[in-house]
């Protein structure tokens, strides 16, 4: 329906669920994907975002019947790729220094999503199905007539200020601040801003698809449970006049001109979809004796590489959560890891630094370099009275990869890097009294 309303958006539950929507009572065909003649003169199109032979447990398709199909439209001309990047690129040395910024400015000239995204680093290769790319938006200004189709890789949106309302192929999700949701590979979809100016995360994976972690030793229960997950149902935009469908492929920007909505999908089935989830729904599991679990006890999604165990990309969260534990320092020990890790803060605090980190915010601490929590607060955590403790204004999260993440030249360069951010363990002096 043309004249949809945010109150009116509803969502199916489940996820990897095989769903089935129609708009329009009698559209989807029975007992068979493509009838001779479609329902109401609609079009059958099927979408597959794994290859045919994927493993039926991996395999990812959806039917659409739409008003008319997607080969309707004329060539594709390139157009300026703006700051977004796409791996491999080479614009600096990657340092090893650990790095952090400020939030980013939102904009004041009139800037939608596609326009608003600033690569800040990279890994892999997109054309090799590898790696991610990591982005943060700041826009002001609904997409309106404009569409976008991303051919490199599914989006992991983070809001941290303003909700996005996502217009898609499959339906709309209306997505807040504290909640996430994904476009999978090749989807269209528009992006309306409907508080203003907004601004948040992506994750751009070029690797295999985001998926629940499996739960070994925790059993059945715990972490993100799939009935939290939202899908859309279908609502389909029945309009005509001048529109733009950008898409993006093999790490350029093309654009064409279309003379009706894409958005057109009156039914669909199948289980290429986009979702949404609230990260206030993750059950936490958390020490209850000595010392902390590895984060990993915190994904939310991964996207599992070749290596068992080693992930791509792992979408990790630090929720509000009570801290128990005896004998033991509460913040994050101070490691060095095998894996790459770019946090971001949604709101409140993170546990671990007692200033310089703010919503909106982001870090990158990269393969081996070191991190862990700042002088002040190792001297507060080292004296607290280790009662237990909730941690109640906070959400922050972390997008791990197996690849060390290459910075863009924006990133080094731009002003909201801080420059001292190496100053906060420098009180960290030598204690030793044998």
């Amino acid at each position: 329906m043309d004249n949809v309303t945010i109150t009116d958006v509803e969502y199916q539950s489940g996820f990897g669920n095989r769903f089935a929507s129609e708009a329009v009572p009698n559209t989807l065909p029975q007992g068979q994907n493509s009838p001779q003649q479609v329902a109401h003169g609609l079009y059958a199109e099927s979408l597959s975002g794994t290859a045919f032979t994927a493993p039926r447990d991996e395999n990812r398709s959806t039917w659409f019947y739409r008003i008319r199909p997607s080969v309707v439209h004329p060539p594709f001309r390139q157009i300026d790729n703006g700051l977004w990047r796409t791996a491999p690129f080479n614009d600096l040395p990657p340092p090893p220094n650990q790095l952090r910024w400020d939030p980013l400015p939102l904009p004041e000239a009139p800037t939608d999503f596609v326009g608003g995204l600033a690569a800040m680093g990279a890994n892999g290769d997109a054309a090799g199905q590898t790696g991610i790319a990591i982005h943060i938006y700041a826009a002001n200004r609904s997409m309106d007539d404009r569409f976008l189709q991303n051919s490199d890789g599914e989006m992991l949106l983070v809001p941290q200020q303003g909700r996005l309302v996502l217009h898609t192929e499959l339906g709309i999700l209306d997505v807040a601040p504290g909640e996430i949701a994904v476009v999978p590979r090749g989807i269209k979809f528009r992006v309306d801003l409907p508080d203003g100016p907004s601004r948040g995360y992506v994750c751009e994976n070029y690797g295999q698809m985001l998926r629940l972690p499996e739960l070994g030793p925790i059993g059945a229960n715990g972490l993100a449970s799939p009935r939290d997950f939202l899908s859309p149902v279908a609502a389909f935009e029945d309009r005509t006049g001048t529109f733009e469908l950008v898409f993006k492929f093999q790490g350029n920007l093309w654009a064409t001109d279309l003379d009706r909505s894409p958005l057109d999908v009156v039914g669909w089935h199948g289980n290429y979809v986009p979702y949404k989830y609230d990260l206030a729904n993750f059950m936490v599991i958390n020490t209850v004796s000595f010392d902390h679990a590895d984060p990993s006890i915190f994904t939310v999604l991964t996207a599992p590489s070749g290596q068992p165990g080693t992930a791509n990309v792992d979408f990790v969260i630090f929720p509000p959560r009570w801290m128990v534990a005896e004998h033991t320092f509460r913040p994050p020990w101070f490691h060095r890891n095998f894996m790459s890790e770019f946090m971001g803060l949604i709101t409140g605090t993170y546990d671990a630094k007692a200033g310089g980190f703010s919503p909106g915010g982001a870090s990158l601490h990269n393969c081996m370099a070191a991190h862990g929590p700042d002088a002040a607060t190792f001297a507060a955590a080292s004296t607290a009275d280790l009662a237990p403790q909730k941690l109640g204004d906070t959400m922050a999260f972390m997008f791990e990869t197996q690849y060390a993440v290459r910075p863009t030249q924006f990133a080094l360069d731009c002003p909201q890097l801080q420059a001292d951010y190496y100053k906060c363990w420098q009180g960290l002096e030598a204690r030793f009294k044998p």
